[in-house]
């Protein structure tokens, strides 16, 4: 008896379903890595002893770069400053990466998953490096709220035409 593949999710080999190939569009996930990572502690040992109430300040950016034809590296830079007082306790900044195959897509469908789908994706990498990387430099656990990928874009996309009408 033959064996048939009735799962219209089945993939071919590379992730994508064997009937997609034609007839829409295709995202996969090559690869996530870190492309950068620092930590830095300014004030140790001393900054372990200061009394007061920590600040944490939180930056986000995100920058895409087309590698070949549907083939994009989308960057997510999170960096994480706390200080006491005036003093920095530490900083920690990571550039998690990741490499996705994105085929078949319209323009503006292209800008929305590069702009909310892929960061969404690396997100959790990056929420781990920097929650590692300060709790090893000896500071209490660090965990990052979810981020709204969905609302910073619609927020750009507004920004946009505005600058557009301007």
């Amino acid at each position: 008896m033959a064996n048939e593949d009735t799962n219209t999710a089945g993939t071919n080999g590379n992730g994508a379903g064997a009937g997609e190939a034609a007839s829409g569009p295709q995202l996969t996930v090559q690869k996530i890595y870190v492309k950068d990572a620092s930590f830095e502690a300014p004030g140790a040992p001393h900054i372990f002893q200061e009394q007061g109430q920590s600040k944490i300040e939180l930056n986000l950016g995100q920058k895409a770069q087309q590698l070949a034809e549907g083939v994009y590296e989308i960057v997510l830079t999170i960096t994480v400053t706390c200080k006491i007082g005036e003093k920095t306790a530490y900083l920690a900044e990571t550039q998690q990466a990741g490499i996705f195959g994105l085929a078949g897509f319209e323009p503006q469908q292209l800008d929305m998953v590069i702009g909310t789908y892929c960061p969404h994706v690396i997100f959790p990498y990056a929420r781990q490096t920097i929650s590692y990387m300060i709790e090893q430099g000896g500071f209490p656990a660090f965990l990052m709220q979810p981020i709204n990928f969905e609302q910073i874009y619609a927020d750009q996309v507004r920004r946009r035409q505005e600058q557009a009408a301007a």
